[in-house]
Formats: structure tokens, C-alpha cells, sequence
């Protein structure tokens, strides 16, 4: 028989708001399909930088040496995302692997679900882009953070 998950004691996900603007938009008046991963992509790298004390994508290649290029994104789609609301994307990292991270965005608007997205990450040694296991301090900062 199937249970909800408690999610009481779990760690709340980071949120991440994002302006939706009319240049994002179609004209059937919605986002266009292509920008609803890069709205999620700019939530994880906000992640990145609130858990990392200011730290996102580009100092963990350029600063830390740590690359961490995708493998995989997938994304369903729920509900149209229009200029109308704030994108309230709510992030958290789902699973660290030994050289992988897989972040959950859920993207809202006025407190309806959008998008639900899983993206999956491998940790690099950057400037020699080879695989490379989650970095000790990167994986103490994860792993109380992690929410399925």
C-alpha cells in the first residue's frame, strides 16, 4: 500500500524567484518551452551560491576547481508559466552519489505547480574535465540537505 512521504523533519528546499518577463514568452502569452530549464538551471546555481557562501557554477570551475557538468535533465510540465506571477522554484539536492549530485527543482506560481524536474550532475576535476568524487567539503554541505 502506498504511504505519502513525512516530510516533517526533512529539511525545507531552498526557494528561488524568478521574474518571469513578456521577452520570456511566446505568442500564445506562456514562457517558451526552452526557457523553463534555464529558469531551473538559474535556481540550482542559486542553491550552489547560498550553500556555498557565495559560491556558484562559475567559482566552482574558475576558483575550485570542481566542474559539474549534466548528464541528464528531465522536466513535466504541469501548468503554463506567464509573466503573471513570480516563479517560485523550489530546489533541493534528491541523491549525492560518490561522483554525482541530482537536484529536484519545483517550479510554482501563485502556489500552483508548473514544472516538477530532476538534473543530475557529475562532479569533475575541471581543468582536466575528469570524473572526480564529490569533494569532502561539497558533500558535508549536501548531504543535510538531502530530501527525496
Amino acid at each position: 500500500m502506498w504511504k505519502p512521504t513525512d516530510v516533517s523533519n526533512l529539511p525545507s528546499p531552498f526557494v528561488h524567484e524568478i521574474r518571469v518577463t513578456w521577452g520570456d514568452c511566446d505568442p500564445a502569452r506562456i514562457a517558451y518551452t526552452g526557457r523553463l530549464p534555464v529558469f531551473a538551471l538559474d535556481a540550482i546555481n542559486a542553491w550552489w551560491e547560498a550553500h556555498l557562501d557565495g559560491d556558484g557554477w562559475f567559482q566552482l570551475e574558475l576558483d575550485r576547481n570542481v566542474g559539474t557538468p549534466f548528464v541528464n535533465l528531465a522536466m513535466d510540465f504541469r501548468s503554463p508559466v506567464t509573466p503573471r506571477h513570480r516563479l517560485m522554484c523550489h530546489v533541493w539536492p534528491q541523491r549525492l552519489g560518490e561522483k554525482s549530485i541530482t537536484f529536484r527543482v519545483d517550479g510554482y506560481q501563485d502556489e500552483v505547480l508548473c514544472f516538477e524536474g530532476t538534473f543530475i550532475c557529475v562532479f569533475t576535476v575541471a581543468d582536466v574535465f575528469k570524473s572526480q568524487p564529490a569533494p569532502p567539503d561539497i558533500r558535508a554541505v549536501v548531504t543535510p540537505l538531502i530530501r527525496p
